[in-house]
C-alpha cells in the first residue's frame, strides 16, 4: 500500500478551531444512507443496542506544554530567548523527554527558566529545566529542579494539536478533556470522547448500555506524519496502555454472551486489539502493556465491533486505522461526503459511528 492511497482534500475552514457544546456534535453513520446517515451524537442511544459494551479511554490530559526564558545559555545562544518545551515522556522523578522549539536554543548545558502560565508574577517558587542531552527524533532530555508534576497547573498550558491555529484558553483546561478523564498521563486528547456529555452518559446507561474503561495514554507519536512512501515502512511510537480487572471482565462477558464491543476512539481500538494479540487469541487479560502496534488494511479485529471516531489527518496512521475497520474505498467516500455536507474535522471536529467491514 502506498501512503498517497490515504489522502483527501480539506479545506482549512473545515478544521474545527473550538469545539461545539458536548452532546451537540453531528455523527455521519457509515452504513446507512440518505437523511437518516447525517445524526447527532444524542441519537447514540438508539444506534445502541441494550447490552452493548461502550469502551473508553480514561487518560487525562497533562497541561504539558511550557515555556520559559533562557536563563543560562549554551553556545552563543543569548540569554532571555523564549523556549517553549512540550513533555513528552517521564524517564524518571525529575527527568523528561522533550520537544524544545527553537531546538537550536535548546542545547544540553542550556537551562530555562520556567513561567507561569498566567504570567511570571503568579505566586510560586521558581522552577528551571535544565538540558541534559540531545534524545534523537528532535527530542532532548531535560532535568528538572524538582518533579514537575505539582507544578503543572500552575506553569503548564493545555498542549492543543498544531491544526488549532490559536494559543490555548483557560476553557481548554475543560474543554480538551473528556467528562470521565481520570489517569494523568497524556499530551493529547482521546478526542472521540470529547463529545460525550454526563447528559448522554445517563442516556446510554437507561438505554442497557454498559461502560467500561481502558486507559492509553496519548502521545506525540498520535501527530507524527507517516512520510515513507510504502505504508509497511512506517513504525509507531510505543503507546503505554492499562487494562483493569474490571474493563477485561466485562470484555469478556460481552464477548461470552455475543454482544458488541463498542470502542470509543482509535485509542480504544488499539489498546483492545494489542492487549488481545499479545495474548494470542480473542481474550484480552488485564494488566499493563506497550504497543507498537500498526493497524493498516488486512489487520484482522479480534474485539472492537464498532468505532465511534472524529475525522482524521489525510496520510495518517489513525486514517489507515478506520480504513482498516471499515475499507478504504468506504471511509474516503464518506470522507467527501463530510466535506461537501459541512463537517467538522479534527480534534474539536464532529463524529462517525462505523460497524466493522466484516
Amino acid at each position: 500500500m502506498l501512503t498517497r492511497d490515504f489522502d483527501y482534500e480539506l479545506p482549512a475552514a473545515a478544521i474545527a478551531q473550538r469545539p461545539v457544546p458536548r452532546g451537540e456534535s453531528r455523527l455521519l453513520v457509515l452504513d446507512r444512507e440518505g437523511e437518516d446517515r447525517h445524526r447527532r451524537i444524542a441519537d447514540l442511544p438508539g444506534l445502541l443496542r441494550a447490552g452493548d459494551l461502550l469502551v473508553v479511554n480514561d487518560t487525562r490530559v497533562l497541561p504539558a506544554r511550557l515555556f520559559g526564558k533562557l536563563a543560562v545559555p549554551a553556545g552563543r545562544q543569548a540569554a532571555g530567548r523564549t523556549i517553549e518545551l512540550l513533555l513528552v515522556e517521564r524517564l524518571g522523578d525529575r527527568e523528561w523527554e522533550v520537544l524544545a522549539r527553537p531546538g537550536r536554543s535548546a542545547r544540553p548545558g542550556a537551562v530555562i527558566e520556567l513561567e507561569a502560565a498566567g504570567g511570571s508574577g503568579e505566586a510560586g517558587g521558581r522552577i528551571y529545566a535544565e538540558v541534559l542531552a540531545l534524545a534523537g527524533n528532535g527530542r532532548r532530555r531535560v532535568s528538572f529542579s524538582e518533579p514537575i508534576e505539582p507544578h503543572l497547573d500552575r506553569l503548564g498550558h493545555v498542549p492543543l494539536p498544531p491544526y488549532i491555529r490559536r494559543a490555548d484558553e483557560p476553557a481548554d483546561r475543560e474543554l480538551y478533556q473528556t467528562v470521565y478523564a481520570a489517569r494523568p498521563g497524556a499530551i493529547a486528547a482521546p478526542t472521540a470522547g470529547l463529545h460525550f456529555s454526563a447528559e448522554l452518559l445517563a442516556a446510554l446507561a437507561a438505554a442497557g448500555v454498559e461502560r467500561a474503561a481502558v486507559t492509553l495514554h496519548v502521545g506525540i507519536g498520535t501527530f507524527k506524519p507517516v512520510t515513507a512512501v510504502l505504508v509497511s515502512e512506517h513504525r509507531m511510537d510505543r503507546g503505554r496502555y492499562e487494562i483493569s480487572e474490571e474493563a477485561a471482565a466485562a470484555v469478556a462477558r460481552a464477548r461470552g454472551a455475543g454482544r458488541r464491543v463498542v470502542a470509543v476512539g482509535t485509542t480504544v481500538v488499539r489498546a483492545l486489539e494489542s492487549a488481545a494479540a499479545a495474548a494470542g487469541g480473542g481474550e484480552v487479560p488485564p494488566g499493563p502493556g506497550a504497543t507498537e502496534l500498526f493497524i493498516t488494511p488486512g489487520f484482522r479485529f479480534r474485539v472492537v465491533d464498532v468505532l465511534l471516531t472524529n475525522f482524521h489527518l489525510p496520510r495518517s496512521t489513525l486514517l489507515m486505522l478506520v480504513s482498516a475497520f471499515a475499507g478504504r474505498e468506504r471511509v474516503l467516500a464518506a470522507y467527501a461526503e463530510a466535506v461537501e455536507a459541512g463537517y467538522r474535522f479534527y480534534s474539536y471536529g464532529d463524529d462517525m459511528f462505523i460497524r466493522g467491514a466484516a
